[in-house]
């Protein structure tokens, strides 16, 4: 056994490392380790606190529930607690835990359960109607997410029995399809995508503005009632066939067993078929079923003692890796995907992972011919984890030239990646082209990824000013188009010209260059050929903009094929110049913040008022901050002006300022 003072060493390093983990996982939405590594983790710190009680601290790690609230949204306190689950690994923990449930009361009867991969909530409804939606948090504090969450649709607005009070819990999550068609989006936008489905659930859920989560079709399963007035309930699965009753979207399937070896034969099968759910899970959940019997037992700090959560390991596999195939995104980077021999994980054949980058293959030391390790990260992303035998002594080196167009390629002294630096390759034109035409970007309505495929296809779209060109009778000739489609399509081609070149100038998909990025730029400069002018001084002279920022943005225009494509534009008639009206500069050199429901004014209105008297608006109250704008129901940003001693105005002082 480790001695006393080198257990606590290692108590306390692995405290800082499951802290570190735990916050990339419950609050950044961004973790970096797998479950199962999390999990022994902290069973060795759990082992280690068994042995030497004296290290077991009020702040330690075995005894917090989940996550924090980060302060984005308005803090929830639980009324009954959310309590985290005792996590099992072994047959032989499962029969412990019935031995010590058996140990209070006599022949439980077990529910079991799948145990829903996603993020916990908390769903309340007052005379049936669904009036406050949170999220676990810690257990006892959580986040008001009332707005996202009526964005999911199997959640019921209104149950069908008006009871005075129930709140449920239940688990929203993404499933597999909605994931893969997401993280495709992502790509092809040249964006970094979720690593999986739990984790773009939870990213989805706790967005600032409900429409981003209303396009991520979140789904939830319930599987419990904290709280409830008006009905008598005895026990769990009698508990779930009611609020099911009710309108709710319960966990698919759910049996009871009058012995534990009925459970354990009961999570081995979810374990088989586990590979065929249209969803993630991370386990099989026990639980007492009878709510006396529950009483009795209790709980601990952190679980109650009726119930226990077995995790599934994680199953590995070795192949060879038989080919490495070089694909090139949007924004130029080569990412390099291994071809293995199709071998079965988790229900489903592999064959291809992705290798992420050159760095990634130089660590593992791959070669074609090897034979590795792979597994699937979350149960749903295959990875490759390690080389157990090599093939050769050389490693894999990605190719010197763009696979698609020859062109020399690059690479960054800040990133890892490797990139083909020529606008022109054929490779980005269609991932060019979708962000181009994007929402955000020029907005064209109706030119989306299959069109602009099939344009491209057939060759007449090979750059964004080409799109311009297109004539109603190029439209009306595509399968399932005709006049009229040609003619929405013609006139929103049209209405684009007209856009500000804030939107121009992010859909050129300059690398580094956002909305936010864009809008500076249209704004300082005022004109595509100001901003075509300036040096890198010049732009790093914005407020916002460092040098990697500012060298880009003079790098692309520096291109000779950029200014080709600036040119081709401005013939086709699209505005270069900035729209952006200023009336004075009474708020120059001033940031606002709004908070609150506004009641005269759109935030976006608001934030155009505020621009065109020559201020600006930030998302977040610091010392910084001239003015907090605040509406009904101001909540944390009030707060935290009030503590900064920021100056809150309303509604009515905005208008006295703007007059």
């Amino acid at each position: 056994m480790i001695d006393f003072e080198n257990a606590k060493l290692r108590a306390e390093e692995l405290t800082r490392i499951i802290e570190y983990h735990s916050d990339r996982y419950y609050n950044q939405d961004a973790p970096e380790i797998e479950d199962f590594e999390y999990d022994m983790l902290m069973q060795e710190l759990i082992r280690l606190e068994e042995s030497y009680p004296e290290l077991v601290t009020p702040t330690s790690p075995t005894h917090r529930i989940g996550g924090k609230a980060d302060g984005q949204f308005e803090p929830v306190e639980h009324r009954v607690v959310m309590e985290s689950l005792q996590d099992g690994f072994s047959a032989e923990d499962i029969r412990d835990f019935d031995a010590r449930v058996r140990s209070v009361v006599a022949n439980p009867v077990y529910v079991v359960e799948p145990k829903i991969d996603g993020l916990s909530v908390s769903l309340e409804y007052e005379n049936g109607e669904f009036v406050r939606g949170s999220t676990r948090g810690d257990g006892r504090i959580g986040e008001d997410v009332t707005a996202n969450l009526r964005t999911v649709r199997t959640i019921p607005l209104k149950i069908n029995t008006p009871l005075p009070f129930i709140e449920v819990r239940g688990e929203v999550y993404m499933s597999h399809e909605v994931f893969f068609n997401l993280v495709e989006e992502q790509e092809l936008n040249g964006e970094k995508p979720f690593k999986n489905p739990r984790n773009a659930a939870a990213g989805s859920l706790r967005q600032k503005n409900p429409k981003i989560t209303a396009k991520r079709k979140l789904d939830i399963f319930v599987f419990n009632i904290q709280q409830i007035e008006g009905h008598e309930l005895s026990e769990h699965k009698q508990s779930i066939d009611y609020i099911k009753s009710l309108g709710f979207n319960t966990v698919p399937f759910y049996n009871t067993f009058d012995s534990i070896e009925g459970a354990l034969g009961e999570i081995e099968r979810i374990g088989q078929i586990r590979g065929e759910l249209p969803f993630d899970i991370d386990g099989a959940v026990i639980k007492v079923n009878d709510f006396r019997q529950r009483e009795a037992l209790g709980s601990t700090s952190k679980f109650p003692k009726w119930a226990i959560a077995y995790k599934y390991p994680p199953e590995e596999k070795e192949t060879t890796l038989i080919d490495i195939e070089v694909n090139v995104g949007r924004t130029g980077v080569l990412t390099p995907t291994g071809v293995f021999e199709p071998t079965t994980l988790a229900g489903t054949t592999v064959s291809r992972a992705t290798l992420h980058n050159q760095d990634f293959i130089n660590e593992l030391g791959i070669q074609i011919g090897d034979k590795v390790i792979i597994r699937k990260a979350g149960d749903i992303i295959p990875e490759v984890l390690r080389v157990t035998e090599h093939k050769s002594d050389s490693v894999y080196r990605l190719p010197e030239v763009c696979p698609s167009c020859g062109a020399p390629v690059s690479r960054d002294e800040d990133e890892a990646a490797i990139r083909c630096n020529n606008p022109d390759c054929p490779a980005q034109l269609l991932r060019v082209l979708i962000h181009f035409c994007s929402r955000d970007a020029m907005d064209i309505d109706g030119l989306g990824e299959a069109l602009l495929k099939v344009f491209a296809e057939k060759g007449l779209i090979k750059t964004a000013s080409d799109i311009y060109s297109l004539r109603r009778e190029d439209i009306a000739c595509i399968e399932g188009l005709g006049e009229k489609s040609a003619d929405n399509l013609i006139n929103a081609i049209e209405k684009s010209k007209e856009n500000d070149l804030s939107r121009l100038i992010f859909a050129l998909g300059i690398r580094h260059v956002g909305q936010k990025a864009g809008k500076l730029l249209a704004d300082n400069f005022g004109s595509m050929d100001a901003v075509m002018a300036a040096s890198e001084d010049d732009v790093s002279a914005i407020e916002g903009f460092g040098g990697i920022m500012a060298k880009s943005v003079v790098d692309y225009f520096r291109m000779p094929s950029s200014r080709k494509l600036i040119d081709e534009l401005k013939s086709a008639g699209l505005n270069m110049n900035s729209l952006r009206e200023i009336k004075d500069e009474r708020f120059s050199g001033k940031t606002f913040v709004l908070t609150g429901t506004l009641t005269q004014y759109k935030r976006s209105e608001a934030s155009a008022i505020i621009e065109s008297f020559g201020g600006k608006t930030a998302s977040s109250v610091s010392k910084k901050t001239t003015y907090v704008l605040a509406g009904e129901d101001a909540g944390s940003k009030l707060k935290k002006a009030n503590e900064l001693g920021v100056t809150v105005i309303s509604e009515e002082e905005f208008a006295e300022m703007i007059k």
